[in-house]
């Protein structure tokens, strides 16, 4: 007989239900200065390690909590956590220390076993086993740690071969965490070291969860390698649950049976063995990690810190094992130790790409050194001339330092099978031909690919579409080619499937309706001239800040205001075009910080850029626009040069220079009205 496991009916079906109230929005976390009190300051710093904020940080909020109480035992908790997190053992434990005395400081017992936790795991990590021992035995006092500080007891003393004692530790952290699949393994593993049957605790865990891989393992059935699945992340956490406890001989008999090939397999039997005392066997397994693949090779783990440290020791001239940590560290946020070691490593091996690649991206984005950045990049290159995404990065970094666009494009038409490989450098290649002002053949690159959406390229390649398109209808509509004109705005009604992006909702064109209005007023069709030149006055109409690509941008409004004109209206449109000065003017010197809901920021993907430099040169164009509708064309010429200046890859100065003609037909149309 069927059985209903899940059902389920409208809420507004039941006319007795009362509609929950809706849930307040999310807000915006203050700086840390304008939070009131540590509480909050913690919160705040615990919500952003949680979220992963990709522009706020943590540090920030435990520090200032800390700097109105050095002694706040969980600022000093969640600090030492943070940096326990990130590798830096040492670094976390005074403030361990710390959040204990504090806990301490009227009763020896703590209500709250974490903050002695997580010394015991610092401690252990730094090697000093007795003094982990007596933290994580303090943590014990605390029901909510028994589990963990019980389990990792009965991994030193099995560390330390006292089984027995081992043994009765991990039963004390069972009765806290029954299923535990972690405590369960260790326990097989003692039953076996100690000689007694294991079989039926065995069963009874795997009866439990039939993925406790160490159990399996112990087991010693063909299940293990079915389940297991050839994962490489299987192989290796397993094989660290049994160095946790010392048991090296386990842990190498596990990454023997793995079948994928990694240079971390031998780096971690490596550890292993020199864990073990072997130091011969050591340096063998380290020697075959520095010569494999590097190839989608990315160390993680806090305790690979460890196995990498251990493997430049024994090996020196291991130029990979600098280079793993270098990236570790990197994702750790730790950035002055990953460029030591993608120094060294570059030193010790000056013919691998992606370490001089690395080193590129810190040094532009960490330490400001922009011509270093492009030395190191050049060389990633030329040591990997089929790397299309270092092309991509190379391109970019000339972009940014303001290389000549037809140094540019040769370059990337000297490489047409990487461009084909990537949408963002194949969207570059006709950025190019746009910015040197050869649409028809920008226009025909958009029509021969079938571009796929990618994080960052939000709205970039209908950008250039319009572009084209736009700036070929002005031309037509210049020379009187009314009729290829109209063809060409018509091309913008619905974007092409092949852009890979379609219109938004609510999308403003005012640029196309009001080039539509000239294509008609062209033809003699005054009244359907109107409708679109009123068509292009609809929309936002006061400039903002244009930081996200879908912020409104002042381009729009401007057509809106030359509509005005034509319209007859000129006192509307030069109260606009006033607008846009007195917000640039108004804002210059605006200090600009990222909003903590941005989700988009596709210029910044590869390299940081400086968001008041953006916003000084924002302001500068929208007063050169202001200057330009107002008929000050010198005013206009000398702010429109200085965006280019700051930013010679701005399509919209550059358009707008070569717009004059628009400007005075519209302005004059008004007089004539």
């Amino acid at each position: 007989m069927p059985r209903v496991l899940c059902s389920w009916h409208w809420q507004d079906s039941d006319p007795s239900s009362e509609r929950p109230a809706m849930p307040a929005p999310a807000t915006a976390a203050l700086a840390p200065a304008d939070i009131a009190h540590v509480e909050d300051l913690y919160l705040n710093g615990l919500h952003l390690e949680q979220y992963r904020h990709a522009t706020y940080n943590p540090i920030d909020y435990y520090t200032e909590g800390l700097r109105r109480s050095p002694e706040d035992i969980r600022c000093n908790n969640a600090m030492g956590l943070l940096l326990l997190r990130r590798g830096q053992f040492g670094q976390a434990e005074p403030y361990f220390r710390r959040a204990v005395a504090s806990i301490t400081r009227r009763n020896p017992n703590p209500y709250d076993g974490e903050p002695y936790y997580h010394l015991g795991w610092s401690l252990k990590l730094q090697g000093r086993l007795q003094e982990a021992y007596d933290a994580f035995y303090k943590a014990t006092w605390n029901d909510a740690w028994q589990h963990s500080a019980f389990l990792s007891l009965a991994r030193i003393a099995t560390a330390q071969s006292r089984y027995s004692e081992a043994l009765a530790l991990v039963e004390r952290s069972l009765v806290r965490n029954y299923h535990s699949p972690v405590a369960r393994h260790l326990k097989a593993a003692l039953l076996r070291r100690l000689g007694r049957p294991a079989e039926a605790f065995i069963r009874e865990s795997l009866g439990i969860d039939p993925f406790n891989f160490g159990c399996l393992f112990e087991s010693g059935t063909d299940t293990f390698v079915a389940l297991m699945r050839g994962s490489l992340n299987n192989y290796l956490e397993l094989s660290l649950d049994y160095a946790q406890a010392g048991l090296y001989e386990e842990a190498d008999r596990v990454l023997g049976q793995c079948p994928a090939e990694s240079p971390l397999v031998s780096y971690y039997r490596g550890w292993f063995a020199s864990q073990a005392g072997h130091g011969p066997a050591a340096l063998g397994f380290y020697k075959v990690a520095a010569g494999q693949d590097p190839s989608w090779c990315f160390p993680n783990k806090i305790e690979e810190v460890l196995i990498l440290q251990d493997a430049q020791r024994l090996n020196p001239s291991d130029a990979r094992a600098g280079y793993y940590l270098g990236n570790l560290w990197y994702d750790k946020r730790q950035y002055s130790d990953a460029i030591r070691c993608w120094e060294e490593a570059a030193k010790l091996d000056d013919r691998f790409p992606t370490v001089f690649r690395n080193l590129a991206l810190a040094y532009y984005n960490k330490l400001g050194k922009k011509e270093d950045a492009v030395g190191f990049l050049e060389k990633a290159f030329a040591l990997d001339p089929g790397d299309a995404r270092v092309l991509m990065e190379l391109d970019q970094l000339y972009k940014i330092l303001g290389r000549p666009f037809e140094q540019r494009l040769e370059l990337l038409e000297r490489y047409p099978q990487l461009v084909e490989q990537r949408d963002d450098l194949y969207l570059e290649r006709v950025t190019l031909y746009n910015q040197l002002k050869e649409y028809e053949m920008a226009r025909k690159l958009l029509a021969l690919r079938k571009f796929h959406p990618w994080e960052g390229g939000e709205g970039k390649v209908v950008g250039q579409y319009l572009l084209c398109h736009h700036e070929l209808a002005k031309l037509a509509i210049s020379q009187g080619r009314l009729s290829n004109a109209l063809d060409l705005l018509m091309a913008t009604e619905t974007y092409p499937e092949n852009l890979g992006e379609g219109k938004l909702y609510g999308t403003q064109e005012n640029d196309r309706y009001y080039l539509l209005g000239l294509v008609y007023e062209g033809l003699g069709q005054r009244e359907k001239a109107a409708e679109w030149f009123r068509a292009a006055t609809v929309g936002i109409s006061q400039p903002a800040q244009a930081i996200y690509y879908n912020d409104p941008q002042p381009d729009k409004i401007v057509y809106q205001a030359l509509a005005w004109f034509q319209l007859g209206e000129a006192s509307t449109a030069r109260r606009i075009f006033a607008s846009f000065i007195q917000f640039g003017e108004a804002h210059m010197d605006d200090v600009i910080t990222i909003d903590y809901f941005a989700v988009s920021l596709p210029d910044m993907l590869v390299f940081d850029q400086d968001i008041n430099r953006r916003n000084r040169i924002h302001c500068s164009y929208l007063i050169g626009l202001g200057h330009l509708g107002l008929g000050n064309g010198e005013g206009a010429k000398r702010y429109l040069e200085e965006v280019l200046r700051l930013d010679m890859n701005h399509q919209g100065a550059a358009v707008y220079l070569q717009m004059g003609t628009f400007f005075q037909q519209a302005i004059k149309q008004e007089q004539a009205c």
